[in-house]
């Protein structure tokens, strides 16, 4: 137990990431856990350490929103002072959020070797401030874990060889995880719900919600669509309130507040479809098997549009519209991201490497 790894977590993504992996390096590490509190409401942030029995966090630095500049500097000043103290042998980050190029260049910065979990995933949108921080991430890391064989590839066209490995993907464990306390959830009883019987939307992605003409054109076809079940996101019903949304929207869709990671896959594994911007929601779509129509005009889950099962319409409103009601996979869905047993590959290398 004498390596330590400092793993560096912070918003909704990062912890179901971090679940799998967490229990499996604590075996032959001592593992450091900070949480940024990029996510600071209970039902973004805490409800998941209750739900899926995360470690106590170690350091929590409070620093809570903010423009994408000043929270990434916040954390980056926050997250050094935590490694200068500790100094640790590695720092884990997970995915693609500010809290994870915050805590690779923090680390990188001070010579520690980092790791990152979802490496290699690419949309070729650099609109997207998650595609600025993956690449940025990726060119910071000495230990690369792709879930996908298009991850591996990625990097390669990037000249990134080394300290690569196909591991598969860390959401497949959790969602194994998960899965079985969902079906016991009775999440849609409260709602008075039915399997099958609506539809499952999640908005929040900047382009989305920042763009009153985008944000507007979503609403439209909401409104077209009978039975959407609408978690809604704190930026997200921000934005409706401020572009004069939100009442109407209530009167079309069934609006709800944000749901803990259990409540959210049970919703998922009973809708009839899911209409999403999120990355994440993308690929349990596909792992739990419903169709998926994203709002967004490019993905880093290319697989899932590749096998037939997601399907990219931007914010045309008719195509939003037509899709939720024609769009059917037409294949059987193949085992792209792994068997579920991503943690210990990763923990593995790490006990050889380290």
């Amino acid at each position: 137990m004498g390596l330590k790894i400092v793993s560096v977590v912070g918003a909704r993504p990062n912890f179901i990431k971090a679940l799998p992996v967490s229990k499996a390096i604590r075996k032959n590490f001592k593992e450091v856990l900070v949480h940024t509190g990029q996510h600071y409401d209970y039902l973004m942030n805490k409800v998941f350490f209750d739900q899926l029995g995360l470690p106590e966090v170690d350091y929590h630095l409070n620093v809570g929103s903010g423009s994408h500049g000043f929270q990434t500097g916040e954390m980056l000043k926050r997250i050094e002072e935590v490694l200068i103290k500790e100094a640790p042998d590695l720092v884990l980050v997970f995915g693609d959020t500010n809290t994870t190029i915050a805590g690779a260049l923090a680390a990188a910065k001070l010579h520690i070797k980092v790791g990152h979990i979802e490496a290699g995933l690419r949309s070729f949108d650099k609109n997207m401030p998650e595609e600025i921080n993956r690449i940025l991430t990726d060119h910071c890391s000495d230990f690369l874990f792709c879930p996908t064989e298009t991850a591996v590839k990625n990097l390669q066209k990037e000249a990134i060889y080394e300290g690569v490995y196909l591991t598969g993907d860390v959401m497949v464990d959790s969602l194994n995880h998960c899965i079985k306390i969902a079906q016991t959830h009775n999440i849609l009883d409260k709602l008075g719900l039915q399997p099958g019987s609506y539809y499952l939307a999640t908005i929040h992605r900047a382009e989305n919600t920042d763009e009153p003409t985008r944000l507007k054109k979503i609403v439209e076809a909401f409104k077209q669509i009978p039975g959407i079940v609408f978690p809604c996101h704190p930026r997200t019903k921000k934005a409706l309130e401020r572009y004069g949304l939100l009442e109407d929207l209530k009167n079309f869709v069934k609006l709800i507040d944000p749901v803990g990671y259990i409540e959210m896959l049970a919703l998922e594994k009973n809708a009839k479809k899911i209409i999403t911007d999120s990355g994440g929601i993308q690929k349990e779509a596909y792992i739990l098997g419903i169709p998926c129509i994203t709002i967004r005009n490019s993905t880093e889950w290319v697989e899932t549009i590749q096998d037939g099962w997601n399907i990219l319409v931007d914010v045309d409103t008719d195509r939003i519209v037509d899709s939720v009601e024609n769009f059917e996979p037409v294949s059987k869905r193949k085992n792209l991201f792994g068997d579920g047993n991503a943690g210990e590959k990763i923990a593995e290398i790490l006990r050889r490497k380290l």
